[in-house]
């Protein structure tokens, strides 16, 4: 495309479309950043620059790109069944199917599914399902979430304020009032001197243990966490921290919502994350791997106990007062099926441990002394590279300095697309599951030189 056609068609794009997460003044200082052809790992610009799909196109491209057999399963789906809702006992086949599948993989006591459109309706459909859980068991006052600063639960006014990142509140008047939030579990950024991981753990319970006795656990429904933090950092729990959680919440009555909205259908090696860290969730969030990615679909499990108390409910409330006008929907479902076939006809769940094993190791390798990088954390194939002003004193890098931006950038342009997490100085990776060693030595390759390139000229 011509400069001026492509000036033009921008021009025209700015016009019409906010974008999410974007700054309008730097889309029109800079215009959008088209992505014209996906395949398998690889995407391709407008400008017809190819680069590996670092990030899985937002945590989810899972099996990769440009499946043929996905897109046949989506035509096929639409011919026979293009839509019908679920609203009043409707139903399909497409869902009852998946809803089999989903539950016989789940972690265990997760006995029902609910279908919606995203992670955020997921996260604020267990919320809702908490309150009217409790108000039925005759305790209407335990409606507080506990959630944690650094935390990524979604963008709706109730998810927002369970996100523990401040750029979600401070235009938007939020958090809202139910959600009190709790410590930032990283190790290397959080923890006091002298402490081991142990012992910080035991540090954040005890704040935790505190804010529940201040707050009250008679005001608390449940407290809810990703495995594995996604957005705010990719932070891996610290040795003996869920475990403790769950003792507290068993304790207090309070329900255990897992936000495996980025770990889930296989990113660390397990078909959920709960699996890798011993968490024994009553109420689950999922979607983005559900479906890779080509359908927006999410998928919220809850258990058997709070779906006995919801059928005694609906005696007296009636109907669910809850849905989508998407909900169970047949082309979604469709796609969801295939993409779990194909991860099971691949082995990718079991690719993710193996070929995510060799990823840590040659990132570990490769920036080993590392002036520049702190920290490799992550677990299968999700991953992020702490920068550091200087690694060896522990000196954070300033945030204003938007260093990660830049690295992601300059790794782009050496072919490989990743994630900068601005909060954190840190740079995400989360690959499709279909990834190969060898492209975990180009990932590695460029992601080095693209951090080095950054840091030696200062910016």
């Amino acid at each position: 495309m011509h400069d001026i056609a492509r000036q033009s068609q921008q021009k025209i794009h700015k016009q019409k479309i906010l974008h999410p997460a974007t700054s309008i003044c730097a889309l029109e200082a800079d215009g959008p950043r088209k992505i014209a052809d996906a395949q398998g790992i690889h995407v391709t610009d407008a400008d017809g620059h190819k680069a590996i799909d670092g990030i899985a196109g937002l945590w989810c491209a899972n099996v990769g790109h440009g499946r043929a057999e996905i897109a046949d399963a989506m035509r096929d789906a639409a011919l026979k069944l293009d839509y019908f809702h679920t609203f009043g006992g409707h139903t399909n086949d497409m869902q009852e199917a998946l809803a089999d599948e989903l539950i016989a993989m789940a972690p265990e006591g997760l006995s029902h599914v609910f279908f919606g459109c995203s992670g955020s309706d997921a996260n604020d459909t267990l919320v809702k399902i908490a309150w009217q859980y409790n108000a039925m068991r005759g305790k209407p006052e335990k409606r507080k979430i506990i959630s944690r600063w650094q935390a990524y639960h979604g963008t709706s006014i109730s998810t927002a304020s369970l996100t523990g990142l401040k750029s979600f509140h401070k235009a938007f008047g939020l958090p809202l009032d139910f959600v009190k939030h709790t410590d930032f579990p990283h190790f290397y950024s959080q923890a006091e001197d002298g402490e081991d991981e142990t012992a910080f753990s035991a540090r954040l319970l005890s704040r935790l243990e505190q804010l529940i006795e201040e707050e009250g656990a008679d005001t608390i429904a449940s407290f809810i966490g990703e495995p594995i933090m996604g957005a705010g950092g990719v932070v891996t729990p610290p040795e003996g921290y869920w475990q403790g959680i769950q003792d507290i919440c068993r304790r207090n009555d309070i329900l255990i919502i897992a936000d495996e909205v980025v770990c889930g259908y296989g990113r660390t090696g397990h078909n959920f994350g709960s699996g890798l860290y011993g968490i024994k969730p009553d109420m689950m969030a999922t979607a983005k791997g559900l479906t890779a990615g080509i359908f927006p679909m999410s998928a919220a499990f809850i258990s058997h106990e709070i779906h006995d108390v919801m059928r005694t409910a609906s005696r007296k409330l009636g109907g669910f007062s809850h849905g989508y006008t998407y909900s169970g929907h047949p082309v979604g479902a469709a796609v969801a099926l295939k993409v779990l076939e194909i991860m099971k006809r691949e082995q990718l769940v079991e690719n993710a441990a193996t070929t995510g094993a060799y990823f840590h190791q040659q990132l570990r390798e490769a920036f080993k002394g590392h002036a520049h990088v702190g920290e490799i954390r992550g677990a299968g194939l999700v991953a992020a590279i702490q920068l550091m002003a200087d690694a060896d004193s522990k000196t954070f890098l300033d945030p204003t300095r938007k260093l990660a931006a830049k690295v992601s950038e300059e790794c782009y342009r050496r072919g490989l697309v990743t994630r900068p997490l601005p909060t954190m100085s840190s740079l995400a990776l989360s690959p499709p599951l279909t990834l190969a060693r060898g492209d975990v030595d180009d990932i590695v390759e460029i992601t080095k030189a693209g951090i080095d390139a950054v840091m030696a000229a200062g910016s």
